[in-house]
């Protein structure tokens, strides 16, 4: 028969081999994403401030982990982060409001873009979607805890595809000064750039905020969602990520079948 105190030490290894095993998804997951948005998709059992603030005191490390396994990563694959393309040339009128119009499997999703305040980013997305790199690709992650993205814009579909260029960061501090624990709050139907955790590197996936989530302020915010999309994007997020893990694919298949921005 199995005494009290042998019981309190397995279950205090069983503990620390959890601890152990989500410390090292973390890791995983932070050398293969380390963005968001921006991602291939991975289960990952510690997801974002709720997940790690549960996980008690084990130290700051924990938290940081569990942190950046929650962001919004775009990971360049090895040929983009040796590209050299140059970026669009500068097309759109600056003074101009801007709006993408996503048709996808879910029902239509649009937004406003403010190319006075994001100007690389606007010009980016009208260049690609007038070239149809959109059409086709699907919207490969979703998160259900600790932030709460639907996450799109990558031709690959694993988190790990881009537009073979990388644009600036923009508009970093409209969501106001960072609180003592290094976030903001992306309000919902905020549309915010991926990017592989370093500066300056969003290209194409970009990520639909459904509800208010706190990250870091170094994902570009260049977009506003109508009321009839976010109700959209919380339908998706609604029905949770495949196997109902906290971060996945979508369980609704989200597929953009075209994409195109226009003057509003």
């Amino acid at each position: 028969m199995v005494s009290s105190d042998q019981r309190r030490r397995q279950l205090a290894r069983e503990k620390f081999e959890r601890q152990q095993q989500r410390r090292e998804e973390a890791r995983r997951r932070t050398r293969r994403l380390t963005v968001v948005i921006a991602s291939t998709v991975a289960v990952v059992a510690v997801i974002g401030v709720g997940s790690y603030l549960a996980l008690g005191d084990d130290g700051k490390k924990d938290k940081a982990d569990a942190a950046a396994s929650s962001s919004p990563s775009a990971d360049a694959s090895p040929k983009e982060k040796e590209s050299k393309a140059p970026e669009p040339a500068m097309k759109i009128d600056k003074k101009a409001g801007y709006k993408m119009s996503l048709k996808t499997s879910q029902g239509d999703i649009a937004f406003t873009m403010d190319a006075a305040k994001t100007p690389h980013t606007t010009n980016s997305f009208k260049s690609l979607a007038d070239k149809g790199f959109f059409n086709g690709t699907k919207c490969h992650r979703l998160t259900t805890q600790g932030i709460f993205v639907l996450q799109c814009g990558d031709p690959k579909g694993d988190g790990t595809g881009g537009p073979g260029y990388t644009i600036p960061d923009e508009n970093l501090t409209a969501l106001g000064k960072a609180g003592k624990d290094g976030t903001v709050t992306y309000p919902a139907g905020t549309v915010a750039m991926a990017n592989t955790g370093q500066p300056h590197t969003g290209g194409s996936q970009f990520f639909l905020v459904y509800k208010d989530s706190k990250l870091p302020p170094t994902y570009t915010p260049f977009g506003t969602m109508d009321d009839a999309s976010l109700k959209a994007v919380k339908d998706i997020g609604a029905a949770g990520a495949a196997g109902g893990a906290p971060d996945g694919a979508p369980k609704k298949e989200v597929k953009i079948t075209k994409a195109a921005v226009d003057k509003s």
